[in-house]
């Protein structure tokens, strides 16, 4: 293993950079999870991820994975048997279909080539077919990380109420919070799963489901058996700004600051910073003659871009060579994916400059690993992010 020097590139979809004053925030000795301390902490980071999801209802916060929050959203709101339907969007849609499968749910998987969202139209037709109602939730991901590709919650609520279907609408925003914009009680979804390690600037470890009454309905009549899971015994235990449990207190310390810095930086700058890093670097793959995963142009994600290689270049062998040489992590391809794509996470604690330095890591291997390309993806990205002027200063400097 090389000796690198200047600091490690992480530049996976997730987990993410941890900034420093998140780090700092999670700096303390252990306290009392049952005393006043605790309790005005606990108090502070409900009402903080009730902002983040843009509710006022319960944000359930578990000490767990995203995958113990999906397990969670299934065994609140769904009963075995319940039939769902869910869009296979990627490969963390197919692991969340899987869990599903394990919790005996009736799933009705849309099958997908991997390149563009949910589809909307084809999750309408299931429910216009389903006269008896017995489909019980819808199930999608928001933003697929293996892919690149979002998917439009609020397009899909469209045609529940315009179909008058009774089902749940239940989302993975795990890379999506934070990173993209996101509205829970404006979308009408019932119930929102979410993790600690992407957009929200976090190491792994905290989960998280946001419900409506009509979840919490649906989690009260349901036969499933659960009990640490249990979204009814964590919200009265909330009630006291505690949990029945004992909680991952650190990592509340640094979700705490790390809304901090959000709200501080303002939702809305957050969300359009993404967009933008997302648009350079789609310029630069486009540029370097490439091609973007995700076809759809409304579909393309602004945390992560998934890039294809071409037929005969192997893309792990792409990144090992990145690694080695540059000291930078890019993303592998998952799946069938495997080998064909790497992708390129500009989620989280990210900026102009480290798109930039990731960008230039990657054009510099593209050269190594001997892949056909075109040279100018940083200056098409640079075009984006300074609105031009990185061009017109190349086409003076000639003149």
């Amino acid at each position: 293993m090389a000796v690198h020097t200047g600091r490690h590139f992480l530049q996976i979809p997730g987990p993410t950079n941890v900034p420093d004053r998140v780090l700092r925030a999670m700096d303390m000795p252990t306290i009392d999870h049952r005393g006043p301390e605790f309790t005005e902490l606990g108090f502070a980071v409900m009402a903080a991820m009730q902002r983040v999801f843009q509710t006022k209802n319960p944000v359930i916060i578990y000490p767990s994975s995203g995958t113990g929050a999906w397990e969670a959203a299934i065994v609140n709101a769904l009963s075995p048997g319940d039939k769902v339907v869910m869009a296979e969007t990627g490969q963390f849609a197919t692991l969340w279909r899987n869990i599903a499968l394990k919790f005996k749910l009736d799933v009705d998987f849309i099958a997908s080539d991997w390149r563009a969202g949910a589809d909307v139209a084809a999750i309408a037709a299931k429910l216009d077919a389903d006269k008896d109602h017995r489909i019980k939730a819808v199930m999608i991901v928001h933003n697929e990380t293996s892919t690149g590709c979002v998917s439009h919650p609020h397009e899909v609520r469209k045609a529940l109420d315009r179909i008058k279907h009774p089902a749940l609408l239940m989302v993975d925003t795990i890379s999506g919070l934070g990173s993209l914009d996101y509205r829970h009680d404006a979308w009408g979804v019932d119930v929102s799963v979410a993790g600690s390690q992407k957009g929200l600037m976090l190491p792994p470890g905290l989960g998280f489901n946001a419900v409506s009454d009509k979840a919490l309905a649906a989690a009260k009549a349901n036969t499933s058996i659960r009990s640490y899971w249990d979204w009814h015994e964590i919200i009265a235990a909330n009630t006291s700004g505690s949990w029945p449990y004992t909680p991952a207190t650190n990592l509340l310390y640094g979700l705490k600051e790390a809304v901090v810095m959000m709200e501080e930086e303002g939702f809305a700058n957050v969300f359009a910073r993404h967009t933008r890093h997302g648009e350079a670097t789609r310029a630069a793959v486009r540029a370097w003659g490439l091609e973007v995963l995700c076809k759809v142009e409304a579909d393309h994600s602004g945390a992560l871009t998934a890039v294809m290689l071409p037929e005969g270049h192997d893309a792990d062998h792409f990144r090992q060579l990145v690694l080695e040489n540059f000291d930078m992590s890019l993303g592998t391809g998952l799946a069938k994916l495997k080998g064909r794509i790497f992708r390129i996470g500009h989620l989280g604690h990210f900026n102009d400059l480290m798109l930039m330095g990731t960008l230039s890591g990657v054009e510099m291997g593209l050269g190594l690993a001997n892949v056909p390309h075109r040279q100018g993806g940083v200056l098409a990205a640079m075009d984006v992010l300074t609105g031009g002027q990185a061009a017109q200063s190349k086409q003076k400097a000639v003149a």
